[in-house]
């Protein structure tokens, strides 16, 4: 298997790299600190957890928040870059250190369930999620998605002259216009897609040409893309939803010019984004992961995220996003499954291949 891909090539989105934060808890629930002592001690103590985010801290924040009062279980978080720690729980194997690992992507959480490190989540908890957005193999729960989408600068392009298709990027026309985060880990499902509808090759030669058309526009992140689009530094580029959402917000409308679209119905790369946690097989803690894991994808779990800045779709079908997005239902996304979008380890390769990591 592909190693995932070195520090030196993660995204520079986070406040807080590797910072700990820790809440502190509120009294346990004598049935939750009954089973912490039964469970003894680990990095946490013996009624809490550790948990490595690669979630926004915000949101992920106020979930933590919500589940101490709820419980009476501390949560210790760590903030990273998901890939960074899906490269931390390989190393720490031996001498675990994380509970839980809560991921923005799924190929992260498919990478650490195919070195048979995560555990089984309950059924009761995977049943909260439609089937298709929790790991084949029941190791992980999905949380909330996001979808990929065009966004452009309208005074520099119009919305007929976008491509379609995500095979058209690599058209020479875009040369100077296009914007796109290679580094990203929302871009790897694309590549992922377009390997997988038209061959490795093809999916090589259109990263050649996204590549010479967006030449100093390749960015090392979403915001980044987003911010130079609006500001009109570049015509259009790929991102995931939630980023032009998230911009309008802090923004405020008035200073928002661009918009967002999507790539035709069913096209590769119109891809949903899935994020999900699991419990590392090593944690001294199950019965509190698990719990935690529950609260995730709880009603309670889901409209903190439905009514938080992430601006991602909570899988709830019952619970809906305060922002005005197109609702989940309606999406028209590229017919591709957890299992086909695999490790990401396909994508790594075609992106180094490409010279783009």
């Amino acid at each position: 298997m592909t190693a995932r891909p070195g520090s030196a090539r993660r995204s520079l989105r986070r406040l807080a790299t590797g910072a700990s934060v820790t809440v502190a808890a509120l009294l346990a629930a004598s049935t939750l600190a009954a089973c912490g002592t039964a469970l003894g001690g680990s990095s946490s103590g013996a009624n809490s957890i550790t948990l490595y985010s690669g979630q926004h801290e915000q949101t992920t924040q106020e979930l933590v928040t919500a589940f101490e009062q709820k419980t009476g279980i501390t949560v210790n978080v760590r903030y990273n870059d998901e890939d960074s720690f899906a490269d931390e729980i390989v190393t720490e194997e031996a001498h675990p250190i994380a509970d839980v690992f809560y991921t923005e992507n799924s190929p992260a959480l498919e990478d650490l369930q195919g070195k048979g490190l995560l555990a089984p989540v309950d059924a009761s908890t995977l049943a909260k999620t439609p089937a298709q957005y929790n790991s084949p193999q029941g190791d992980w729960v999905g949380v909330s998605a996001r979808v990929s989408v065009l966004i452009y600068n309208p005074s520099l392009i119009s919305k007929s002259q976008l491509p379609a298709s995500v095979l058209q990027l690599a058209d020479p026309k875009y040369k100077g216009k296009l914007a796109f985060a290679a580094g990203e880990t929302d871009f790897q499902p694309i590549v992922t897609a377009v390997a997988r509808a038209y061959g490795d090759a093809r999916a090589s030669a259109w990263l050649e040409g996204i590549k010479a058309n967006a030449g100093a526009h390749i960015y090392p992140d979403n915001e980044t893309i987003a911010d130079e689009v609006n500001r009109g530094a570049v015509a259009f580029g790929v991102v995931n939803q939630y980023y032009w959402y998230r911009m309008k917000a802090e923004l405020g409308a008035s200073r928002v010019h661009s918009l967002i679209t999507y790539f035709a119905p069913r096209d590769p790369g119109y891809v949903i984004d899935v994020s999900g946690a699991g419990i590392l097989k090593s944690s001294r803690h199950q019965a509190q992961a698990q719990a935690f894991l529950a609260f995730l994808v709880s009603k309670q779990g889901q409209e903190i995220i439905a009514h938080s800045i992430s601006y991602e779709y909570p899988l709830d079908d019952g619970v809906q996003t305060a922002a005005p997005e197109t609702p989940f239902a309606q999406l028209q996304p590229y017919p591709i499954s957890i299992a086909e979008l695999g490790d990401g380890s396909t994508a790594i390769d075609l992106l180094s291949k490409a010279g783009l990591l």
